[in-house]
């Protein structure tokens, strides 16, 4: 009976250590994290059913760091024309006419000490569905990916290419030379 009291508290132990471990290797990751917006923004409509380009409202994100959010005018552009009025439309209205920026609530958030920018992704062909996951199709927006330094890694190595010669690449054109490989060091990404 003491035998079987002690295996049951050592499997007991067992299970709430390994629970334990488990919680703690999931500090810092936020994915399903979809927090509620002050407008409610259908990606699904908007990027899904209008088939609208991630481009067009987050056009930083081809030259900046941050993708950004539009102000409230790049949203009028089309909803100042549309018949159909919604209370979420009035509400960016709203913030239009009281010239005050939407506070949107950040969805994906990175540790301070990685850098990531948008620009060097967008440009080399990776598809904001890639980190973002299937955007056309969320009601709201959540953070899909992990984000984590290993899921990150995956992706630099899968994109990774295998340099050319310097004679491949003297007589390759322009449009057929490779384009840089994902970086693998620290400094790609920490610095």
């Amino acid at each position: 009976m003491r035998l079987q009291l002690i295996l049951l508290a050592l499997i007991g132990l067992g299970l709430a250590g390994g629970a334990g471990a488990w919680q703690l290797s999931r500090i810092g990751i936020h994915q399903s994290y979809a927090p509620k917006q002050p407008i409610a923004f259908p990606h699904k409509i908007h990027a899904g059913d209008n088939q609208i380009p991630c481009l067009y409202c987050h056009y930083a994100a081809r030259t900046s760091r941050h993708a950004g959010i539009p102000p409230a005018s790049v949203c009028m552009n089309c909803h100042s024309i549309l018949e159909k009025q919604t209370v979420e439309i009035e509400k960016l209205k709203e913030f239009v006419q009281q010239q005050r920026p939407v506070a949107w609530v950040k969805v994906h958030n990175l540790p301070d000490f990685v850098y990531f920018n948008h620009s060097q992704h967008v440009l080399s062909g990776v598809a904001c569905q890639r980190c973002h996951g299937p955007v056309e199709k969320m009601e709201r927006i959540e953070q899909f990916a992990p984000l984590t330094m290993g899921w990150c890694l995956q992706c630099h190595r899968e994109h990774a290419k295998v340099p050319v010669t310097e004679l491949q690449r003297a007589s390759a054109s322009l449009s057929q030379r490779q384009k840089p490989a994902a970086g693998l060091d620290c400094a790609s990404c920490h610095y």
